[in-house]
């Protein structure tokens, strides 16, 4: 089993869940994924400083209980009676809940960075306290690989199984805290950031950040090269973008609190060498008429009734001098003309901003079924004068009825897409990809539609000849046709009997 180098080989993410989904029924789902993720967290950090702890137990030195050898090494410390083995030998007690709040309290007490936002509300009577003891049993029996140093991010990557999974129950009110992760993966890979300043102004749970990190440590890079600065509106979706990072290791500025990103920028001076964001769509009344003269709207002021653009306008005005943006948007940004959004587009080209666009297929969230598009845009574009048009919108698997994913290696075709359009060596490949000049973007009147630009795959000749094509399919469509009137005469001869025999009853 510890050869195997994924929680899908492991099944831990799955085991987790069953154990979790042990508590559904008696709380709504909101206050359920607050509980199961809560507890994950609580387990987590627990078993990192269990291993750390009886590492210096066994050096003989008697720093175990100094707070400054955890600190020193990014793990949080934990007092004594909010440690797992005192709550795991309280699961089967009617104290259980205040156990669990308890041991909240005394780590927030003792880690500033988790001040405000551990859930402490597990001794409320309508959580079931038996259920509650049953998961923190199967939490300690299932999770004693996270005591491993070698298997230490487990539990990261449950949690962020488990976001997913309360996407998919939560549906349309998912998009509020978690973007699928093959979006965000696919941003990532486009945009690899190494090394530099990574903002998200509406961070959700944290699902950015959290590739970002991943990605730098795939390719041997130092996560420490990485600032993460993010933004979050609403306060639960904070708190569990707070303890996905903590989770990772990832130290984060998500401002003092939660904020909306267009009035309490918690981030005012912060020039970013990399922008990746998933807002809202289409937000209406996001607050355009008291920000007429705000100094962001450099290419327009956006409509009251959209707030599209002025998302990407935000994220334009936090852009370092050779800083990358990618993001997320409905595709009527693509096309839009109202309410002025068709200028605002056609100065962000003329200002040659507009590095590449890709139109994704549909079903690819949970929360909506609406196509979307991603947006990439550079201050240091590798090919000025140009952009990358990408149709996507044919790749990805259904991996349930409503549900579509893109592929590692739809997610790596994309990627290297990009990376050959930068080095100049991209050739078109018609219903996929196009490069194209401003003036040709110009003349599609700034329309940004993937499919205006890249055309139709040609079709695979089947080597049948066009003449012997024609005529075996001209005999094939009139055997269709005469079958069609042979079955229109037989449904008018059965609708007469059924009225016959309906007139006679009638009678």
């Amino acid at each position: 089993m510890a050869k195997k180098q994924n929680t899908a080989d492991l099944g831990f993410e799955d085991k987790i869940w069953k154990a979790a989904d042990l508590l559904r029924g008696s709380i709504d789902a909101a206050e359920y994924k607050n509980v199961v993720l809560g507890l994950i967290f609580l387990k987590y950090i627990s078993d990192q400083f269990d291993l750390k702890h009886q590492q210096l137990v066994e050096e003989g030195d008697g720093f175990e209980e100094d707070k400054d050898e955890y600190t020193s090494e990014n793990i949080f410390y934990v007092p004594a009676d909010a440690r797992w083995s005192v709550i795991s030998a309280a699961a089967h007690t009617p104290e259980i809940g205040k156990v669990i709040d308890q041991a909240m309290m005394e780590i927030e007490r003792e880690n500033d960075r988790l001040r405000g936002i551990l859930p402490k509300n597990f001794a409320r009577p309508e959580l079931d306290k038996r259920r509650l003891g049953d998961v923190v049993d199967l939490f300690t029996n299932t999770l004693e690989l996270g005591r491993q140093e070698e298997n230490k991010d487990l539990l990261g990557r449950t949690y962020e199984y488990c976001l997913s999974r309360f996407a998919s129950l939560e549906g349309k009110n998912a998009g509020e805290f978690y973007t699928p992760s093959c979006i965000v993966r696919t941003i990532v890979a486009v945009l690899e950031p190494f090394h530099g300043r990574c903002y998200d102004p509406a961070c959700g749970s944290g699902g950015m950040f959290v590739q970002s990190a991943d990605f730098v440590r795939h390719h041997q890079g130092d996560i420490k090269n990485l600032s993460i600065f993010g933004q979050e509106i609403n306060a639960n979706t904070r708190k569990m973008a707070m303890m996905n990072l903590a989770i990772r290791g990832i130290e984060a500025n998500l401002g003092d609190r939660n904020a909306d990103t267009f009035f309490d920028d918690q981030h005012p001076t912060l020039k970013a060498d990399f922008v990746m964001a998933n807002p809202p769509f289409n937000m209406s009344d996001w607050g355009a008429d008291r920000l007429q003269e705000d100094v962001r709207w450099r290419y327009g002021i956006p409509p009251q009734g959209n707030a599209n653009f002025a998302w990407l306008e935000h994220m334009i005005s936090h852009l370092s001098p050779s800083g990358r943006i990618g993001m997320v948007l409905a595709n009527g940004s693509l096309s839009s003309q109202s309410g002025g959004e068709g200028d605002i587009r056609k100065n962000i080209l003329q200002a040659d901003l507009v590095e590449g666009i890709v139109a994704l297929p549909s079903q690819l969230f949970y929360s909506t079924g609406i196509p979307v598009c991603l947006w990439f845009l550079s201050r240091q574009k590798s090919q000025p004068g140009k952009v990358l048009f990408v149709d996507a919108r044919n790749m990805g698997t259904m991996v349930t009825r409503k549900l579509r994913e893109l592929s590692e290696g739809d997610i790596v075709r994309i990627a290297q897409t990009f990376r050959d359009y930068r080095k100049g060596t991209l050739e078109d490949e018609k219903g996929y990809c196009a490069v194209r000049s401003l003036a040709d973007v110009e003349a599609q009147d700034f329309i940004l539609t993937p499919g205006r630009y890249v055309g139709i795959a040609e079709q695979e000749d089947d080597g049948e000849p066009f003449a012997e094509k024609m005529q075996r399919l001209t005999s094939e469509l009139s055997g269709l046709f005469a079958e069609s009137h042979q079955l229109e005469e037989e449904i008018k001869k059965q609708l007469g009997s059924i009225g016959f025999k309906i007139n006679i009853t009638s009678n």
